[in-house]
């Protein structure tokens, strides 16, 4: 990656909806050399999705959020890899990691309830043959995502200057 695409990522990582024409002025390049080094880093893969961060405490719609720490038996021949896809493969699956440590897999589920959570835990998790063990956290409330605080004044003075 070179300094021009890394200059991108940081401004389209703080901003997703920033056009190429006004990265090109916040860097001093060209609009057409800009719009190609973001063309190729989708291409690539480098860039995999423009999303918004959104905090959903503040909103009516009650939806749950969880880390299942999942310990297993690699698979002879697929290792990681292969249970890695089966669970990703999952609706639910919001986030999947390979971790150092206590536990092998972080996953992070989105489901309407406890109970909804509890039920991919048992029926869909649980079920794989190499899994040695779960624990699943749920999440009480979100104060900092993506770099973006979501509580107190830092979020009134943050939120005033966003459209």
């Amino acid at each position: 990656m070179n300094k021009l695409e890394r200059e991108i990522l940081d401004i389209l990582s703080e901003d997703c909806r920033a056009d190429a024409a006004k990265v090109a002025v916040m860097l001093g390049e060209s609009e057409e050399k800009v719009r190609a080094a973001i063309r190729d880093m989708e291409r690539r893969g480098t860039i995999v999705k423009y999303t918004a961060i959104a905090n959903l405490d503040e909103e009516e719609d009650e939806c749950v959020e969880a880390l299942i720490e999942v310990k297993i038996a690699p698979r002879s021949g697929s290792g990681f890899d292969g249970v890695a896809e089966e669970i990703a493969g999952h609706e639910e699956v919001k986030t999947l990691y390979l971790m150092s440590g206590a536990y092998d897999f972080l996953v992070i589920v989105e489901a309407k309830s406890i109970k909804s959570v509890s039920r991919f835990v048992s029926e869909c998790i649980s079920t794989f043959d190499c899994v040695l063990s779960t624990a699943t956290h749920f999440i009480l409330k979100k104060y900092k995502i993506e770099g973006a605080v979501t509580f107190g004044k830092e979020k009134k003075r943050r939120l005033s200057v966003q459209p």
